[in-house]
């Protein structure tokens, strides 16, 4: 009985990776680069000297937490840039980001993180993994409410964005997003500034993506309506802890060693690109 109990209490605290790349996603550029795998649990992207590969979201969501598992580019990874994002269209887009920039062959990747409202963004932090991200999977998670962004990985914070509206600092809350994910050339800024350049000899490059996984507010355009506005919720389990989350003493303790130990670019610290001074948000507590 005891050892019944304890495989319960395993499986419900098990993360639940309901999402199926056939059924859940569409490739939006690369052709036959872009490979769903192993009954729609994994995708694969490809990038070659003549085109990389990316897929979306079929649906828009308004708020909720996003998983997705993925495997980098190994080896000789410079100019390379591989996404996991969400995205509005549009000149005045809002954008939450995590795209992971490559880097010459023993040399760790480079965690950019970004988010962006109304179209404006500049508010980038940058880390450096603790871990070889292309010798296995590792779980990127994005929580989007109404209070705050908060960046995971494989569930420990890296940082928290939060809604500071009240200072005049635009927050994304009013306009849906897809999940998009992409794997492409940017070797004129992503490595070193763009001094490290791709090698071609190395193609094609792949990082895959598995276990795709939507906690979240599915949003219809056709009648302007959430899923979570009413009775019916769209999303795994019904967890709807997402929605009120923010980080417990535990959370911010991690936070801070991630960001003492591993941050490597703060747009909060940046006078010399920001010298008209600080967004009002870098004078309030990171956590």
């Amino acid at each position: 009985m005891l050892l019944q109990l304890s495989l319960l209490a395993l499986v419900l605290l098990s993360p639940v990776w309901a999402d199926n790349f056939y059924q859940d996603t569409t490739v939006t550029f690369g052709d036959q680069r872009a490979q769903i795998q192993d009954g729609g649990r994994l995708l694969a992207l490809s990038l070659d000297k003549i085109s990389g590969s990316g897929f979306q979201s079929k649906n828009e969501y308004l708020f909720g937490r996003f998983d997705m598992q993925l495997k980098l580019v190994p080896g000789n990874s410079a100019g390379t840039v591989t996404t996991f994002y969400l995205s509005s269209q549009g000149a005045g887009h809002d954008e939450i980001d995590f795209e992971f920039l490559g880097n010459s062959s023993g040399q760790p990747y480079t965690v950019h993180t970004n988010v962006y409202s109304q179209g404006k963004g500049n508010k980038e932090q940058q880390f450096r993994l603790w871990f070889d991200p292309t010798s296995s999977f590792h779980t990127y998670s994005i929580v989007w409410n109404s209070q705050r962004i908060i960046f995971l990985v494989d569930n420990i914070p890296i940082r928290v964005f939060n809604n500071h509206e009240a200072l005049g600092v635009a927050f994304p809350k009013n306009q849906a997003m897809r999940v998009y994910a992409s794997l492409w050339n940017a070797d004129d800024w992503a490595t070193q500034g763009g001094r490290v350049k791709t090698d071609w000899s190395m193609a094609p490059f792949t990082a895959s993506y598995r276990n795709f996984n939507t906690n979240a507010c599915v949003w219809s355009a056709a009648t302007s309506t959430s899923s979570c506005g009413g009775s019916k919720t769209e999303s795994v389990n019904n967890d709807q802890t997402w929605q009120t989350q923010q980080l417990n003493a535990n959370g911010r303790n991690r936070l801070r060693w991630v960001q003492q130990k591993y941050m490597i670019y703060n747009y909060c610290a940046d006078a010399k690109r920001f010298s008209q001074g600080f967004s009002p948000e870098c004078k309030r507590s990171r956590f």
